[in-house]
């Protein structure tokens, strides 16, 4: 599959997001980090501030939620209109049932895993998902470094994901630039969450063409 670049508005100004997502219109995603300060130490938005950005950008919306009891709010988000809902692995106690009940309001659904979870005991849930996320740094704050560590964890999720024969996306966020992208790209990740790196560029939308094009070469480059 092609690249896809998903700008993660947690480092957008929360003031102008309406401007902030406009500014992003060549990007693939845009990328909405939910928090609880319960899960994470951080507090972010729900689904309030979700449904007004709906209605203020034609790019689909990819949630992530980093809460507590995401199988009690997940399927919210789907019914509301965002087009991927993703939940993590740490947090879900039924997340075969969540996980299908995202699907079945219309989203993309996503499991996501902190760096230091492996992804092997999730390898029988890939048929119930349509994109996996590794995490790259510990989740909760924006603008924090890459943890190298985790691109061998990319890399056997890539290889899972081939083994079984699915059509599963393969997302990584956090710390993620023009300088670890390229990494990623070769380890087998093909959707790219860029909060700092897109948002704090003097132009927004270039750095989202110029992300994609850096991670598009390396993809072919590791094929």
């Amino acid at each position: 599959m092609a690249v896809q670049i998903a700008p993660s508005i947690l480092s957008a100004d929360f003031a102008r997001l309406a401007d902030e997502v406009a500014a992003v219109a060549d990007a693939d995603w845009i990328h909405v980090d939910v928090m609880d300060n319960h899960f994470v130490p951080n507090l972010t938005l729900g689904l309030p501030v979700v449904e007004a950005l709906l209605k203020a950008t034609p790019l689909p919306v990819d949630c992530h939620l980093m809460i507590e009891d995401p199988d009690r709010w997940a399927p919210g988000y789907a019914e509301a209109g965002a087009a991927s809902v993703t939940i993590h692995a740490e947090a879900a106690s039924a997340p075969i049932r969540t996980l299908r009940e995202i699907r079945s309001a219309g989203a993309r659904a996503g499991l996501a895993l902190n760096p230091g979870t492996a992804v092997e005991p999730y390898a029988d849930l890939l048929a119930e998902i349509d994109m996996l996320l590794v995490m790259t740094v510990e989740p909760g704050f924006g603008g924090q470094p890459f943890l190298d560590v985790v691109l061998p964890k990319i890399s056997r999720a890539r290889d899972l994901i081939k083994g079984r024969d699915l059509d599963v996306w393969l997302q990584v966020d956090g710390g993620v630039n023009t300088e670890t992208i390229e990494r990623c790209a070769e380890a087998g990740a093909d959707v790219f969450v860029a909060g700092s790196a897109v948002y704090s560029a003097d132009d927004p939308a270039e750095a989202v063409r110029s992300l994609r094009a850096q991670a598009t070469r390396a993809s072919r480059q590791g094929a």
